[in-house]
This record gives C-alpha cells, sequence and structure tokens, in this order.
C-alpha cells in the first residue's frame, strides 16, 4: 500500500479498495483532490471524445464537468483486473442548470504504475435522461455511506 491507496500488482481485495478510493475521490467533486491524488503527473485520459493530459488539463476537465453536472453523485463497481491494470464499470447521477436529471453509464479502463497512481484511463460513457422520481442515489453530497447499495444490488 502506497499514499495512493493499494499498488499493483492488484489482487481482488486491492483492486476493489483501489476502486472505493477512486470513487470516493470523484465523489468530493474536488478536482485537485482527483489529478494529485491519484493519477500521474502527464496521466492521459480518453473520457467520452475528450483527450486529456496531465494534472493542469485533468484539472480543468473536472472543473468544467462539474459546473455543468450539478448534485453528481458516482457509484463505481469493480469488473475484472490484471497485474497493474483494473476494468470499472460506473453510473451516476447528475442535473442540469435546467432541472433535468441524467444518468449516466460506463465503463473505464485504468492502468497504474509501480507506485499505484494511474497512467491511463479510457472512459466510455453514456447519458440517459431519467425523470426525477427515478432517482435511486440519494445520500447527501460527498462519499457514498459504506451501507448505501453499490450498482449490482440497485440492479444497475
Amino acid at each position: 500500500m502506497s499514499t495512493h491507496g493499494p499498488i499493483p500488482p492488484f489482487d481482488r481485495g486491492s483492486a476493489i479498495t483501489k476502486v472505493r478510493l477512486a470513487e470516493d475521490a470523484w465523489n468530493s467533486r474536488d478536482p485537485e483532490r482527483v489529478a494529485v491524488g491519484g493519477y500521474t503527473p502527464n496521466s492521459s485520459w480518453r473520457n467520452r471524445a475528450d483527450f486529456v493530459t496531465g494534472h493542469d488539463a485533468i484539472v480543468q476537465f473536472l472543473t468544467r464537468k462539474w459546473v455543468k453536472e450539478l448534485d453528481y453523485r458516482l457509484i463505481k463497481e469493480l469488473w475484472a483486473f490484471d497485474g497493474d491494470r483494473i476494468a470499472v464499470r460506473f453510473a451516476y447521477e447528475w442535473h442540469d442548470d435546467s432541472g433535468n436529471w441524467f444518468r449516466s453509464y460506463g465503463n473505464e479502463n485504468w492502468e497504474f504504475r509501480e507506485d499505484g497512481l494511474m497512467a491511463r484511463r479510457f472512459a466510455c460513457i453514456n447519458d440517459l435522461p431519467i425523470k426525477e422520481t427515478d432517482r435511486k442515489y440519494f445520500w447527501p453530497l460527498g462519499q457514498r455511506p459504506v451501507d448505501h447499495p453499490g450498482l449490482s444490488d440497485l440492479g444497475l
């Protein structure tokens, strides 16, 4: 374990821990915490059709994201792991400034350095408009409570 959480090679337990640490960081909606806490200084991302490289670009990207995606709440779930790679599926809920709600579904592929920082992240994401009454994530903004159901438990 490093200051960045578990390090490769991952086993099932360390991969699950790594996924939860990432979820907690993203739920903070703090671009600096996300960028510096989990990614290499020159980390390379593909997020939908955006290509982002490095901490400064990640911070700028996440700042823009969370200005648009209000009341953002995310759940990540381990899909697979091998050596220095982890595959994750996720869903997050948010609304725009007009009050339209969405659930965004996606998959991420992660590749880590020996020190536990993520060097590469590839994310495919689709947005589904939902009614506010169809929301499933109601915890206070920030970290998902430990007893809150995960994606599989919610049927997502």
